[in-house]
């Protein structure tokens, strides 16, 4: 096994069980930076960030990772701009290598084995899913604003090594729209020498 040097012992919270075939949208892969996810333990380099499918495609078994000399994976997963993330969905196997629990890590990057022995953002016991279908609600308080997302695999269902087809994320990009505002906000205030070139003398004259 890989020494990654840090404890499985964590308590995780139970998820019941929803239809998220056609209730929820996992539709945020168009905002993850797709070039600089990194995935550790991955038994093919750049097969982590494959899973990262649209929705359409999560049926999609061509595409997977497996984990390379234990049951763990560590997906860093960076965003194109602040993201609320709402949800996620997980599609594994039918056997024992379907990940099982799985740890959240927010807004810290370049994540390695060794940093996940601190508490995590939040911690998912996960059912067997091969269809996905489940569909795993995030804590508002702690994904509302955020621009990086770590997801590490801490166990699976027995297995030696663990394979996921797709990883989805629901939620709302938050960037561009408060960009707009920042910028209506500047020139809301906009200085009068900004401008002093649009306004008539005599204007000027009574302003100083």
């Amino acid at each position: 096994m890989c020494s990654h040097g840090h404890s499985h012992n964590c308590a995780s919270e139970h998820i019941p069980e929803g239809s998220g075939d056609d209730v929820h949208r996992y539709d945020m892969v168009s905002y993850i930076d797709l070039d600089k996810v990194t995935t550790l333990n991955e038994s093919i380099d750049g097969a982590g960030k494959k899973v990262f499918k649209v929705m359409e495609n999560r049926d999609d078994r061509t595409e997977f990772v497996e984990s390379d000399c234990d049951h763990e994976l560590l997906f860093n997963i960076p965003f194109t701009g602040h993201v609320r993330i709402t949800g996620l969905s997980i599609i594994g196997d039918e056997d024992g290598s379907h990940p099982a629990k799985i740890r959240l890590f927010k807004d810290r990057e370049a994540m390695a084995f060794d940093d996940c022995s601190i508490e995590a953002d939040q911690e998912i016991d996960l059912k067997q899913d091969p269809r996905g279908l489940v569909d795993y609600p995030l804590k508002a308080s702690k994904f509302g604003n955020i621009h990086h997302l770590s997801i590490l695999v801490s166990a699976n269902f027995g297995e030696d090594e663990t394979k996921v087809y797709y990883i989805g994320l629901r939620g709302e990009f938050q960037h561009e729209f408060r960009q707009r505002v920042a910028i209506a906000t500047y020139e809301s205030r906009a200085q009068l020498k900004d401008h002093k070139n649009e306004i008539p003398d005599s204007v000027t004259r009574s302003l100083f």
